[in-house]
């Protein structure tokens, strides 16, 4: 009786396990924003902790977002000597970088998804950082990326790629060669790299548009060694890669100055590339609907372009005039996102502007649905939005996060306060979200459901 009862316990664990939603990197699958399957919150302060299950201070300076699996979350950061590194947060336009870094530390940490507790912290390397930054910017703004054996951590300043286990032991470090991101315009003006690695399959893919030798490449999971490398024509972006997974074929979705392209997963040939995108390639490709839209927003070239997955070969650059192809569903010249990654929710594509302005659009059609500033005011906005149970989360840089109802039509919940800066993408697992401050890690949701007092059947089961 005892061993069908322990056997009954073992498989409602297993299943608990099973059922765990992982959160594997920037934006979650695909980078799609989405974790549906559980209720999450719609109103909080974190500033009273009303509405929070942790909070859990994080040293440093980082706009690397968290991710999850399991029962962990992991973050990135880069510590410096200086009590107050400089960082300067808003809506401006300045071009200049910081001019003097001293010492920093660069961290992989690991946090109990319960409780906040640190589990581990790992130095990946220490010195001085090999590029400058720009204020807004971090020496660690790659998100790290997981399947929950590995835990890979990108520091491009550093020109380094480290890979952890679960538990915090080092299994690869390699050398990428630094990544110098910044003003194509003068080469002084050092931004900072941001493009986070991704993991699919066996391999970790960086894109590496940088000032000088831009390429995309793949590592082996195990190893840390190459696999593929293919050079890209490119200047720098702050895009991350992302796999489309269609009907017909993998495809691997860079986002770029001069073009958007695709190439295999499998072995870094270029399959298709589109022409006519901004000179400051930011947000990332997401995929729905089987379509795969790319976005960008610095001005006076804005667009949307919604590609059908499997089918583009060659240059689809659209003509002079043309909004479709026969590769191409669906564009816009106006209204793509400067720095936020756009999110597809239900049947519907939405936007939001560095100044808080929301638009929606059908994202089969590309018919604008609705166009409004968030909570009447706006802000400023860097992080990307993200969604869970019919609900879409706004994190800004002025400290607040703002909830819009999914839907056709416009409908305001509320305006949650943080207290602190935002800059990082939260993520969403099992109903919590996990904001990053510039200070701290929340987990935000209701407290979890006591445990089921022990029965007559389950006492003294061992």
């Amino acid at each position: 009786m005892k061993r069908a009862i322990l056997a009954s316990l073992c498989l409602a664990l297993f299943a608990a396990a099973g059922v765990a939603q992982n959160w594997s990197q920037f934006r979650g699958q695909n980078a799609s924003g989405v974790a549906d399957g559980k209720p999450a919150p719609a109103a909080w302060d974190a500033t009273k902790m009303s509405g929070v299950r942790w909070k859990t201070a994080i040293p440093g300076l980082a706009h690397s977002s968290p991710v999850v699996w399991g029962g962990r979350v992991y973050v990135t950061t880069a510590v410096s000597t200086e009590a107050k590194p400089a960082a300067r947060f808003g809506l401006y336009g300045d071009v200049d970088p910081v001019k003097d870094e001293p010492k920093h530390t660069w961290h992989v940490m690991a946090l109990d998804k319960l409780t906040g507790k640190v589990l581990w912290d790992r130095v990946a390397s220490e010195g001085t950082p090999k590029t400058k930054r720009h204020p807004k910017a971090t020496h660690a703004s790659s998100t790290p990326a997981t399947d929950g054996k590995h835990v890979v951590a990108l520091f491009g300043s550093q020109g380094l790629m480290t890979c952890y286990d679960e538990k915090g032991k080092l299994l690869w470090k390699i050398d990428t060669g630094v990544l110098d991101a910044g003003w194509f315009y003068d080469p002084d003006y050092q931004w900072g790299h941001a493009s986070s690695p991704i993991i699919y399959k066996n391999l970790v893919i960086v894109q590496a548009d940088v000032q000088k030798d831009s390429f995309i490449a793949a590592y082996d999971l195990k190893t840390g060694k190459q696999v593929w490398k293919t050079m890209r024509d490119e200047i720098p972006s702050w895009s991350s890669p992302t796999v489309v997974e269609g009907k017909t074929r993998a495809e691997l979705i860079t986002n770029g100055t001069k073009f958007i392209r695709a190439y295999d997963p499998a072995t870094g040939k270029e399959l298709w590339r589109l022409g006519g995108n901004s000179e400051i390639a930011t947000p990332t490709p997401i995929f729905s609907r089987d379509l795969i839209y790319v976005t960008n927003g610095y001005r006076p070239i804005q667009p949307i372009f919604a590609v059908k997955a499997g089918t583009a070969n060659g240059d689809i650059t659209l003509k002079d005039g043309k909004e479709t192809n026969d590769a191409i569903a669906w564009s816009k010249q106006r209204g793509g996102p400067y720095m936020p990654t756009p999110i597809v929710y239900g049947d519907i594509f939405y936007v939001v502007s560095n100044q808080g302005v929301l638009a929606a659009y059908n994202a089969v059609t590309g018919e604008r649905l609705y166009q409004e500033r968030l909570a009447g005011k706006g802000g400023a906005f860097t992080a990307s939005p993200v969604a869970a149970d019919g609900k879409l989360y706004f994190s800004s840089e002025d400290g607040d996060v703002m909830v819009v109802k999914a839907g056709a039509k416009y409908e305001f919940l509320g305006t949650n306060p943080m207290g602190e800066v935002m800059m990082a993408t939260p993520a969403v697992s099992d109903g919590v979200l996990f904001v990053r401050t510039k200070d701290h890690l929340y987990a935000i949701g209701d407290a979890p459901a006591a445990a089921p007092a022990k029965t007559k059947a389950t006492k003294g089961a061992k």
